[in-house]
């Protein structure tokens, strides 16, 4: 398969990245973002481009492609809703759009989280942001699309945040990673998962388009 990744440097991406170039039968991955990855392998190139909300200069680049998998996201934290919905609503909208006209038959994964809220009528709003941006990609003409909702997701391979605050709290849990993971299952993965749950769903699918931290359990095999 072949697969685009929005958000490939941030935490999660870090780690569906690492998935991807590891997995036999993905022969190619394209990244785009802001940023480049620093990362060096024979099926990866990368798009580096200043403003996504712009990209009708690389459409031809984004075409041919199996899977989407956007995790570029951004705190709400100090943030007004109109900003927060700019990068987290309208630039989401923005990339999807294009590439449901450009790739029909792609499954499009989205890094959602935990707590969002579907009915958009919520008084959290990061949470109303995100249910509005699920329900909007979920009415496009993909062959498939995934909201993943994780909660705590634990970086493993020295994967950062690019967060100051999630880095703070990752490097104070992180001694206690392997008991977190036994201990809350339900609530708990780690980047490797998220990837592999990623992968798995393009392959075969899953029962539901909304996924939990519980469902994508499941679906990457952990007991």
């Amino acid at each position: 398969m072949k697969v685009l990744i929005f958000g490939a440097t941030g935490m999660v991406g870090q780690g569906v990245l690492r998935e991807c170039l590891a997995a036999t039968d993905v022969e190619r991955v394209l990244t785009v973002g802001r940023t480049a990855t620093g990362v060096e392998d024979k099926k990866l190139g990368e798009l580096t481009i200043a403003d996504l909300f712009h990209l009708e200069n690389v459409e031809g680049q984004l075409a041919g492609f199996d899977a989407c998998f956007f995790c570029l996201g951004v705190s709400s934290a100090g943030m007004k809703e109109d900003a927060y919905a700019r990068l987290t609503y309208n630039l989401t909208l923005s990339v999807a759009e294009r590439l449901a006209r450009l790739n029909p038959e792609m499954t499009f994964v989205y890094v959602s989280g935990a707590g969002t809220d579907s009915l958009e009528q919520g008084r959290s709003m990061w949470a109303r942001v995100k249910g509005r941006t699920e329900n909007a990609l979920l009415r496009l003409p993909f062959r498939a699309a995934y909201m993943f909702r994780p909660g705590l997701i634990v970086p493993l391979e020295g994967i950062r945040s690019k967060t100051r605050a999630y880095r703070v709290l990752y490097g104070l849990i992180k001694p206690f990673a392997p008991l977190l993971l036994r201990a809350f299952p339900r609530q708990v993965l780690t980047t490797a998962e998220v990837g592999q749950a990623m992968l798995a769903v393009t392959r075969n699918g899953a029962s539901k388009a909304v996924l939990e931290t519980s469902d994508l359990r499941e679906i990457v095999g952990r007991r």
